[in-house]
């Protein structure tokens, strides 16, 4: 239970068989993101029945988040295979004709982009390597073209996705792909949907309605923060989500990439002020996809997620394709486990949680906890919210969530410090003995928390 910061992992080709994936959920993978950017359909129901075996057998929850694509924007071909080279201060035009282009035009096949795109605004492709800027936009209702001017040149590849820092795009969060993806995914019983390219609160509303039109389970949506116009309005879309990711690879091309730590630490005071867990995305272990041993760097990375107290790290590509995905999980482990002990780092100082009133019940909790050097926090939740509440004070001993329904003890695998149990008999008799017997913690002074208030054991 030394390991408070959770761990997310992406699952893919080399992480998806029985074998390996059992391995990684036992060292301390806490929820599965499935991302159905590349794998749809019947791929990925398979993880999600290998997932919920595993689960089943080790007696231990485990989240599954359906990441869904979003409207990710790429450009059309080039005549032959062209890979044409974009000269600074070159004029190129981006265009709704879908004939290959050459090195003046290119195909845009979505027309809203070009709705949306203004004089002045940047476009960039190749992760930010290249670099637009509209000088002119000719929109008819059969013709529609975007000229450019390139401020950074390059050579240019077909299909490639580009950003659009300064652009809010009118379209719809969840696009005819995502539909069809969310549709399935949703007969799978996923914990989490995780919806990509977020800018305002009314993309969680419009992904929720499209949820509760088509299941009754209480399934919770991570909003993806990769757009500066979604970090502008953070406040409003936490609190329409039920979790936030910050994805900080596309964050880092819209955004100047310098501000993406400070970004990250905002995000995460956002979420514990208005308690909702917060995971930490991209790149945090990625050279390990091809090298056994991690950066210097990555591992400072994922230490300082742990020492800000982000609820969960994330793997990508480390897990999904990467050569070795059972090391990186170990490694990420070792690292948050050892972050998570750092005493002179992580002492709870109970009096000065930042922006939490001082008569919040939760707070007072976590208080009450630190004060009489309590063994663990126990819980009886019926929906997670208290649990999540108390987590999101970020108390240093382990917080013991006993559930009545599986959705919630897996949407709580989330939480920082959270050991979520599912059983129905233990939740109806309030069970704190054999609550902390399950979670291997010795009984002491220990805080319990059910619907009749709090109490000291």
């Amino acid at each position: 239970m030394s390991k408070l910061t959770k761990i997310t992992a992406s699952i893919g080709p080399k992480s998806e068989d029985y074998a390996t994936l059992k391995q990684m959920i036992e060292i301390g993978v806490a929820a599965c993101r499935l991302n159905f950017s590349h794998d749809t359909g019947e791929v990925q129901g398979a993880k999600f029945n290998t997932i919920r075996r595993i689960a089943s057998e080790i007696g231990r929850p485990v989240a599954i988040i359906a990441d869904m694509q979003g409207p990710k924007h790429r450009i059309g071909d080039f005549a032959n295979g062209a890979h044409p080279e974009l000269a600074p201060g070159a004029e190129f035009v981006l265009d709704n004709d879908p004939a290959p282009g050459d090195a003046t035009r290119v195909y845009l096949p979505d027309d809203d982009v070009l709705q949306s795109l203004r004089v002045g605004e940047r476009v960039l492709l190749n992760d930010g390597k290249l670099e637009l800027e509209v000088t002119a936009s000719h929109l008819t209702p059969h013709a529609s073209r975007v000229t450019t001017r390139v401020v950074r040149g390059g050579e240019i590849w077909d299909k490639r996705g580009f950003n659009l820092p300064d652009t809010t795009v009118a379209t719809s969060v969840l696009t005819d792909k995502d539909r069809a993806d969310l549709e399935y995914a949703l007969t799978k019983n996923p914990d989490y949907v995780a919806i990509s390219f977020v800018q305002k609160p009314e993309d969680i509303a419009q992904t929720r309605d499209f949820i509760t039109a088509r299941t009754n389970a209480p399934v919770k949506i991570v909003a993806k923060i990769e757009r500066p116009q979604a970090v502008a309005r953070i406040e409003e879309i936490a609190a329409a989500a039920d979790a936030i990711m910050v994805a900080r690879g596309d964050l880092a091309v819209e955004m100047p990439y310098w501000q993406i730590p400070a970004v990250q630490r905002r995000l995460i005071r956002v979420c514990r002020r208005l308690n909702r867990p917060v995971i930490i995305a991209t790149q945090m272990l990625a050279s390990m996809a091809h090298s056994e041993f991690p950066m210097r760097a990555e591992i400072s990375d994922v230490a300082t997620a742990a020492y800000l107290r982000a609820d969960s790290t994330m793997t990508s590509e480390e897990t999904t394709i990467g050569d070795n995905p059972i090391a990186v999980t170990d490694t990420m482990a070792k690292i948050l486990a050892y972050a998570d002990e750092d005493s002179v780092e992580n002492t709870y100082d109970w009096s000065r949680v930042e922006n939490i009133p001082e008569n919040d019940w939760s707070r007072s909790v976590a208080s009450m906890a630190y004060l009489n050097k309590a063994t663990a926090i126990v819980v009886f939740d019926r929906d997670g919210e208290v649990t999540t509440q108390i987590s999101c004070r970020r108390p240093d001993m382990p917080i013991v969530a006993v559930c009545n329904t599986a959705i919630v003890a897996n949407q709580l695998c989330l939480c920082r410090g959270v050991f979520p149990i599912y059983d129905e008999k233990i939740y109806g008799q309030r069970d704190t003995a054999a609550a902390l017997a399950i979670a291997e913690i010795p009984r002491g002074k220990t805080v319990v928390v059910d619907g009749d208030g709090i109490s000291l054991e």
